[in-house]
């Protein structure tokens, strides 16, 4: 077997481990935003300017992983394009 394309099975391999791995947490995330953000309406303990910061960190939160997830993924596609320029 080729050595370039053992690299690239293990990149694609990677990439795959890493956009499921990925999009499990992102899915947890939300689901725990979602059952939050359900208690955060029916407590009246929560004050609405607590309440607005941990929306704004959540906001702040998923843009990091999105910015996260668009590195990677260019990251990915740079090694890609040298091993496929390279034939």
């Amino acid at each position: 077997m080729d050595a370039k394309q053992l690299v690239k099975q293990m990149l694609d391999f990677n990439k795959t481990a890493f956009d499921n791995n990925f999009n499990s947490m992102k899915a947890l995330q939300e689901q725990t935003e979602r059952l939050i953000g359900k208690f955060w309406e029916k407590s009246p303990i929560f004050p609405e300017e607590g309440k607005r910061a941990i929306a704004d960190w959540m906001k702040a939160y998923k843009k990091g992983c999105d910015d996260f997830k668009n590195i990677v993924d260019d990251n990915f596609k740079k090694v890609e394009g040298y091993f496929n320029e390279s034939k």
